[in-house]
């Protein structure tokens, strides 16, 4: 009969066609109302597997997630521009840019003897990457909401140690080493599937579970540095993440269900979700209804893309770690960083393929969830820290 499919928004017929491929061994498929064109699986992309797990459905940047932290700090008693220098000096964004201070984790005592042998060998890049936020579309962010509270805002995943985690099982999943150099297909290939009781597949179930804690870990030393540099303390948490696969029960079956780009909204679960660089952001709280069970308890976990990268960016290639313009985008960052700071937004970083205009409106995005969640809190940016355009990183989602 094919999976049930469900859709919020207005719809991307190729995101949907990718959705569909996908769905093929599947019983209910999701298409959230960010969604864009992804690798395989849209992003904003759900899928309910009975009994496959889907390594290019979590995609390369295992564990994304967002976490927002309320701190016991008003807004108006810091120096924004201050505090951000502090936080681009004392945090590193992209490649070849490790952590200025080495950290040292548990987490690492883990993928040193991890229980999947070939992962061990990324010890070194785990450790060098561990508390570094990366590049596209990762940040670390500062709000104040209605109250003028302060709060600090980070979204980034697992880092290289994932994308080498998930290009090796691509590897093996077209019968080559995990170590061996693979190009990926087409942005519409179909899926990968593994059968989730395979050996194959329990390995990489258990190797994305670790990347997912890695990149947990991640997040919470960005922050606690972040806490460290305002000196200031948390009161309130939340943290969740998208990029994986679950074992859920749905209509009374068990399912993997995977999320690429999208985030769990059960009942009463909270979570942070990131706009662009000069919109606000939410902290919402999933709640049970008829459209939620439909959507299998998931919701956005962004705004979603409109534009892609090269269109707006223009055409770019790497000349050792440092872009070569080839062609003209159509955003102009110079604008950009004007109206940033005419709406008193001190931006680091940052480049043209991350401006607002690249992005939808989070609100009109939330709007057709709007019978599966609730609106906590929200929260106005004023300052916003990520990688310059000319910082090379391959491990973005």
């Amino acid at each position: 009969m094919g999976a049930i499919i469900t859709t919020f928004g207005e719809l991307d017929d190729r995101a949907l066609s990718q959705l569909n491929n996908c769905a093929v061994k599947a019983d209910y498929a999701v298409l959230c109302a960010d969604h864009h064109v992804g690798y395989s699986q849209p992003i904003g992309g759900v899928v309910a597997y009975r009994d496959y797990i889907s390594p290019s459905g979590v995609g390369f940047d295992i564990g994304c997630g967002n976490k927002a932290v309320m701190t016991d700090v008003m807004a108006r008693d810091i120096n924004v521009a201050e505090l951000m220098d502090e936080i681009t000096k004392q945090i590193g964004f992209g490649l070849g840019r490790p952590n200025p201070k080495p950290i040292e984790h548990p987490v690492l005592d883990k993928i040193s003897v991890a229980e999947f042998a070939p992962q061990r060998k990324f010890i070194k890049l785990a450790q060098e990457q561990l508390g570094t936020v990366g590049s596209g579309n990762h940040y670390v962010d500062l709000f104040e909401d209605k109250e003028k509270r302060l709060w600090i805002g980070v979204h980034f995943g697992s880092r290289g140690f994932g994308h080498k985690t998930a290009t090796g099982f691509m590897a093996l999943s077209q019968g080559k080493a995990f170590d061996d150099r693979v190009k990926e297909k087409g942005m519409d290939s179909p899926p990968i599937l593994f059968k989730a009781n395979s050996e194959i597949g329990q390995e990489y179930i258990c190797a994305m579970r670790l990347a997912g804690e890695y990149a947990y870990v991640g997040r919470n030393t960005v922050v606690e540095k972040v806490l460290e540099i305002l000196g200031a303390k948390s009161v309130y948490e939340v943290h969740n993440h998208h990029n994986f696969a679950w074992r859920e029960k749905h209509f009374g079956e068990e399912y993997w269900v995977i999320r690429k780009g999208c985030t769990p909204a059960f009942p009463g679960q909270e979570s942070f979700i990131g706009s662009n660089m000069g919109d606000m952001s939410y902290i919402i709280e999933g709640y049970d209804s008829g459209v939620s069970r439909k959507a299998l308890y998931s919701t956005v976990h962004g705004a979603g893309r409109i534009l892609s990268r090269t269109k707006a960016a223009g055409r770019r290639r790497w000349v050792k770690g440092k872009r070569k313009h080839l062609s003209k985008g159509v955003i102009d960052f110079n604008k950009v960083r004007i109206e940033m700071k005419q709406r008193g937004i001190e931006l680091r970083g940052g480049g043209a393929d991350e401006a607002p205009e690249v992005y939808k409106k989070l609100t009109d995005v939330l709007s057709y969830h709007k019978d599966t969640l609730n609106i906590l809190h929200s929260l106005k940016p004023i300052g916003v820290a990520m990688a310059g355009e000319d910082v090379f990183d391959p491990f973005i989602d």
